[in-house]
């Protein structure tokens, strides 16, 4: 069964999507600032404690917060977009029509 929705109620959810999507991006653009500035702190910080720069910037240590906190913004696109977002329609049809063109599939 289909819901009907008012033009009003269309344009509140339409605006409620807008504001997820703007906070997302807004929450992304923080996480990349905050972890190149941190990410550069601590690669200077282990060059003053005796590392060359080769070994500060391949130490995995100064990039962990970049992982942790981007689990968090994973789950916040798939929140903010759903998983439908990675696995749409079209993506199904362009397999689809990749599979029937592959000669593998042929007899």
């Amino acid at each position: 069964m289909e819901q009907k929705f008012t033009q009003e109620q269309k344009y509140v959810l339409a605006r409620k999507r807008v504001e997820r999507i703007s906070k997302f991006y807004k929450h992304l653009a923080i996480y990349v600032i905050v972890n190149l500035f941190l990410s550069a702190i601590f690669i200077v910080g282990d060059m003053n404690d005796g590392y060359t720069f080769k070994e500060a910037v391949t130490d995995y240590h100064n990039y962990k917060i970049w992982m942790y906190w981007g689990i968090g913004i994973v789950f916040q696109a798939l929140n903010t977009f759903g998983i439908n977002f990675i696995f749409n329609k079209d993506w199904e049809e362009r397999k689809v029509k990749e599979y029937m063109n592959d000669d593998k599939y042929r007899k």
